[in-house]
């Protein structure tokens, strides 16, 4: 296969990858900051925000999952473009319309089909970026995409303090329409061009499955990236009623530790690819930044009677430790031929996001036999000790020439 000339970090393609997924990360993470204020201005008191809370990122989680394989599928037929045009357009439409709910059920589907919208974005992206800039650089310009898409949480924090959560959803909705616009100027990937008349399957996502090799490398590109919604998902989203039970008495706002922690993800996502290149392996990096995700969930555990400084400090620490986002999806892309590349970068994301429903299963049913706290530690150790050994069992793709096909 014949590929373009590989195009810079700084290009047209990466610039405008960056700013979908700046845009995605907008959308996805607003619930969780508007969380209280929407669901008790619709008439839920406290506790049942919480628990309802849980319940609409749980359904934002299915659509992610349900839209991880249809976009990553399409990616692979129709193109990569196509993903990153169709996906903007859904969730903006969605966002938009999230503003006018008037129920919980309406939230509950509003946010369902945003989350479907939401789940191509990322994937197609780090695909057509992986396959435009030279193996050499790919590491560096997947986390450059990364680093400025997840400074859209911050922008989402300080928007959801300064206006009302339902001009929140309406300024999402906003951002991916002006997004679209950019969309003219991004060309496919050279890869893919050749892709359409070669004679394989593309975009089958049974293939995962239907080779023991193939089926191996999936599953643990999924495994590998758990650590990451276990801490957004369930530490840091619902770090108010951690710090409750902690015995913090300080007012903990979620969205506060939101923003701390992708303050960090962003700086760790922009240097984890740096120190993938300098040790040229992926591996090495991930055993680095699983080793600080540790340690900050140790210290989570360990706030009793603490106070909301130190709550954002040790989110932070949590943020920046799960900061491999980029090189985990990147590795995802790597790992597999061209007519199933798309399919793998999207769905692996969107198979990680879309446990966090699993691990709050988890966590509840440990409750009432360990207590809050202690539910939420087990919970954290099973996920890493399961990603851990994903990430030994996980070959290494640093390097790796992306110009084959999956048979």
């Amino acid at each position: 296969m014949q590929q373009k000339k590989a195009i810079g970090i700084l290009s047209i393609p990466v610039i405008v990858a960056a700013l979908g997924y700046f845009v995605d990360i907008y959308d996805l993470l607003l619930f969780g900051m508007i969380r209280d204020t929407s669901l008790q201005s619709l008439g839920l008191k406290w506790d049942e925000a919480v628990s309802a809370g849980l319940d609409i990122m749980s359904l934002q989680m299915y659509g992610l999952l349900i839209g991880g394989i249809c976009w990553g599928m399409m990616g692979d037929k129709k193109g990569r473009l196509s993903v990153l045009f169709g996906s903007i357009l859904l969730y903006s439409v969605a966002n938009a319309a999230n503003g006018f709910v008037q129920t919980i059920p309406q939230y509950k589907l509003c946010r369902f089909i945003a989350g479907i919208g939401l789940a191509g974005e990322l994937g197609a992206g780090i695909t057509l970026v992986s396959e435009l800039v030279s193996k050499e650089r790919r590491g560096i310009a997947t986390s450059f995409v990364a680093a400025v898409g997840l400074t859209g949480a911050i922008v989402a924090y300080f928007i959801s303090r300064v206006f009302d959560w339902r001009v929140c959803f309406y300024i999402g909705g906003g951002l991916g329409i002006m997004l679209l616009f950019l969309q003219v100027s991004v060309f496919e990937s050279g890869m893919y061009t050749t892709l359409k008349n070669a004679n394989v399957q593309k975009g089958n996502f049974l293939m995962f499955f239907n080779n023991k090799k193939r089926f191996r490398k999936y599953m643990l590109a999924i495994l590998v990236g758990l650590p990451t919604w276990y801490v957004i998902g369930l530490l840091i989203q619902v770090s108010d009623k951690f710090g409750k039970e902690f015995g913090i008495t300080d007012k903990i706002v979620p969205g506060k530790a939101v923003m701390y922690a992708y303050i960090a993800i962003a700086a760790a996502d922009m240097l984890i690819g740096v120190v993938s290149q300098v040790l040229k392996s992926r591996k090495k990096a991930l055993y680095i930044f699983f080793v600080i995700t540790i340690i900050g969930i140790v210290l989570y555990f360990q706030q009793q009677n603490g106070s909301a400084a130190g709550m954002y400090f040790i989110c932070g620490v949590l943020g920046f430790g799960t900061g491999f986002w980029a090189l985990f999806v990147t590795m995802a892309a790597e790992h597999f031929g061209t007519n199933l590349r798309a399919t793998a970068a999207t769905t692996v994301p969107n198979m990680v996001r879309g446990s966090l429903p699993l691990m709050v299963i988890l966590f509840k049913f440990l409750v009432p036999h360990f207590g809050f706290i202690h539910a939420g530690a087990i919970t954290g150790f099973i996920v890493m000790v399961v990603s851990s050994i994903a990430v030994f069992l996980t070959e290494e793709t640093f390097g790796k020439d992306l110009n084959f096909f999956e048979e």
